[in-house]
């Protein structure tokens, strides 16, 4: 079941937060240095995943190419647009379910292990890649919860749509995609996802704010730049 994998992400996220709501009564003191804490941790995990680049010219024409993309669709307001509608239907105030929705949606989307576990699900039936991510997930979103909220819950949709699209996708890659090829784009997407990590973990700790979202369309145009590198070299 290519869906498998996916789902449970889904549920980890849910179970997380759900725990991590019980301990929402923590000091204020206690949750900002959590959540400070959490922003360099990301940032580490950022800039390692930055690293692995072999070809960082691909890395930065898709953040180029991708940031006018985003701005030009705005997927940011969008994606805000969804975390405000939650926040009314669910009676929040204050934009806290919002902020918790999209920065959880884009700390479990934007990443190597999303793409490279649901590639896994959809290739070869491996789901170890996301049931190790689904870990992850579950003690990150339990932790984002005690500080920002039962909006870190309603991410579990975007990453099962996200993860699982991936894994349906897959099933019908390999008839098209050499393997050398998709080891190149993996390596580029990685590196490509890092450094927006690194901007998620600046906005936690309160340093600038990156509209990250606006970002994601360079990992579309790393795959269309890994492929034409791959064609013409």
């Amino acid at each position: 079941m290519a869906l498998l994998g996916a789902i449970v992400n889904g549920l980890c996220i849910i179970t997380g937060t759900l725990i991590g709501k019980l301990f929402s009564r923590i000091p204020d003191r206690i949750k900002e240095t959590v959540m400070k804490g959490i922003g360099l941790a990301v940032t580490l995990l950022g800039i390692q995943m930055g690293l692995k680049s072999e070809q960082f010219l691909i890395v930065i024409f898709s953040l180029v190419i991708g940031a006018v993309i985003g701005e030009w669709l705005d997927i940011d307001k969008r994606l805000n647009g969804v975390g405000d509608w939650l926040e009314k239907k669910i009676g929040g105030s204050g934009g806290g379910v919002a902020r918790g929705f999209v920065t959880a949606t884009l700390i479990f989307v934007v990443g190597a292990m999303a793409i490279i576990g649901a590639l896994d699900s959809g290739i070869r039936g491996n789901h170890s890649v996301l049931y190790t991510k689904s870990i992850i997930d579950g003690f990150t979103s339990l932790i984002l919860a005690t500080t920002l909220g039962i909006g870190v819950l309603f991410s579990f949709v975007p990453v099962v749509l996200y993860e699982g699209g991936i894994a349906l996708f897959a099933t019908q890659i390999e008839r098209w995609v050499p393997s050398e090829l998709m080891d190149s784009f993996i390596v580029e997407m990685t590196a490509t996802g890092g450094l927006m990590i690194v901007a998620i973990g600046l906005s936690l700790l309160e340093i600038t704010t990156i509209r990250v979202a606006n970002l994601l369309p360079a990992i579309v145009v790393t795959a269309i730049l890994t492929s034409v590198l791959y064609i013409y070299m």
